[in-house]
Formats: C-alpha cells, sequence, structure tokens
C-alpha cells in the first residue's frame, strides 16, 4: 500500500527540528531510524501531515563520558551501541541487549531513542534502560527536561513525551566491573520477545551485593522485578539462592494474553527466565 501524502522536512540542528514540530501541530510524527513508523505508514495505521526526519542532525549522534554517566545521542544506531567500547566497559547489559535486536539490517539503521520512544513493551531496550537507571533528556520549545526511564514509560506505545517534544539523548549511570545478561524468549530467530530479563549484578567477594532485573512484556510498560532484587542482595551466587530469588519475579507482574501466550505461561517464562539470566551474568 501507498502512504497517504505527507510533506518532508529533514532538519540540521535540534532546535530546528523542534520548530518544525512544533510549527506542524499534534499530526506530525518524528522519523528516526524509520524501523517502526514506516511500516506503519505504509499501511495508513498513521497519516501524519508533516514528517520531520532527525537523520542530518549529526549533534544527536554518539557516546560520550560526562563523569559517573554515559551519554547516548537519540540517533546513535543499535549497530553503533553494540560496538561503542565505553558501553561495553561500563553499561555492559545495553550491549548485551542490543545483541538481540532484530537482525544487522535492523540494527543498522535503527535507534536507540527511535526504540525508547517507540515504547513497544516487547521492545528489548526498554527493560535495560530501566534496569540501568536511565535518564531521557527531552527537548521541546520551552527548553530541555529530564525524565528517569521509570517515569517515561507510561502505557502501551505511549511516553511522557509532548506533541512539541523530542528525546535527544540518554544518561545511563556507569555500571563499571556489573555481570550482565539478556535472556530473551521468542519463538522464531529476531522475533519480538514474549518475555525477556535484563540482569546486572555487582558482587562484594562471593555474596551480591547489588542486583537489578527488568522485565520485557510483562505489562504494558517495561518492570523492576524488586522482589527478586531484594532476595538477592547478600546471597552468595549459588545455583540455589537464584533460583529461590528468581521465584518472586512474577510478583506484580500483569503480562497480555495474546496468540503467543496465557499469563500463566508469561509469569512461569518469566521465573525461569530470571533465573537463567542471573545465573549467565554470573558465569559471564
Amino acid at each position: 500500500m501507498i502512504p497517504a501524502p505527507f510533506d518532508y522536512v529533514a532538519p540540521s540542528t535540534v532546535d530546528d527540528a523542534v520548530r518544525a514540530l512544533a510549527d506542524a501541530g499534534e499530526d506530525a510524527k518524528v522519523l528516526a531510524g524509520g524501523q517502526s513508523l514506516l511500516p506503519v505508514l505504509r499501511v495508513r495505521l498513521a497519516a501524519p501531515t508533516k514528517i520531520i526526519d532527525l537523520g542530518k542532525v549529526a549533534e544527536l549522534r554518539g557516546v560520550r563520558e560526562e563523569g559517573d554517566h554515559l551519554v547516548i545521542g537519540s540517533m546513535t544506531t543499535h549497530y553503533e551501541v553494540q560496538r561503542d567500547p565505553l558501553i561495553a566497559e561500563h553499561a555492559t547489559l545495553l550491549a548485551r541487549a542490543t545483541d538481540t535486536v532484530a537482525d544487522p539490517q535492523v540494527r543498522h539503521r535503527g535507534t536507540f531513542g527511535g526504540s525508547l520512544a517507540h515504547a513497544d513493551p516487547a521492545g528489548d531496550l526498554l527493560a535495560p534502560a530501566l534496569a540501568l537507571d536511565a535518564e531521557v533528556v527531552i527537548q521541546g520549545m520551552d527548553g530541555k527536561r529530564t525524565a528517569t526511564a521509570a517515569d517515561f514509560f507510561e502505557d502501551f506505545f505511549t511516553t511522557s513525551l509532548r506533541p512539541d517534544e523530542i528525546l535527544v539523548e540518554v544518561r545511563v549511570p556507569k555500571h563499571t566491573g556489573w555481570h550482565a545478561h539478556y535472556e530473551k524468549f521468542n519463538r522464531v530467530a529476531q522475533a519480538w520477545s514474549m518475555v525477556a530479563v535484563a540482569a546486572t549484578v555487582r558482587t562484594d567477594g562471593d555474596a551480591i551485593a547489588e542486583a537489578k532485573i527488568g522485565l520485557t512484556n510483562m505489562s504494558s510498560i517495561p518492570m523492576r522485578a524488586t522482589a527478586v532484587e531484594q532476595a538477592l542482595v547478600g546471597q552468595p551466587a549459588t545455583t540455589e539462592a537464584i533460583r529461590a530469588a528468581a521465584e518472586h519475579a512474577a510478583e506484580g507482574t500483569n503480562p497480555t494474553v495474546d496468540g503467543n501466550a496465557d499469563v500463566e505461561y508469561r509469569q512461569h517464562l518469566a521465573r525461569v527466565l530470571t533465573g537463567r539470566a542471573i545465573s549467565a551474568a554470573m558465569a559471564g
């Protein structure tokens, strides 16, 4: 199918992009990598009057250090996130999760910020961002503001972004030396997660000092498995302790029912995958 007609603009600065978005009104759409927007345009599930393409805004790309944080531009591609040495050293969980995103073609075009702004609860990068206590920096006509990942995701495909705002960068606290793993369950290769678990763990000697666990597709937004996190702290990193903590993974979850799984099966997967993710993180 052919998309409905729309105006197109490709600004070269964030200020120009924000201005173009504000001028266009609520019927405008922002184009990042296009991996989510272009398919819905083709089948006319969306019919914006104007597309603001961020592909020429160089300031939105790249990874840099700012003190105890990494700053990731919203237009940084998944491929760049996968291979960035700063992310590999200080945010290993994010690199591991990005390895599972779709296929190489999508990873070369899709962007980190675009994935977060799309807010698909089955998307692979929302739970890692939440688990790493990331913050998003948002710019609109009134200037910049910052929101925690916990506040940014509001519902299915819904964030706290206002119609005249653009996600410009993501700030991730450094988790240097933390063990990390992303365990994903899907029916076929490169498909969306039925359930996935983002786990990062800090040890002190033989004991677990801190754990952060994010759940993918267990609610309308990514979730922290706080009961698991609390159960792990102070425990030895043994198979028995990890298995016991993972039994709490489904607490407080509200997974959807679809053609892939019902609530009980997804909750079972959450418990099993949480144990696997923590064990793999410790082994790595």
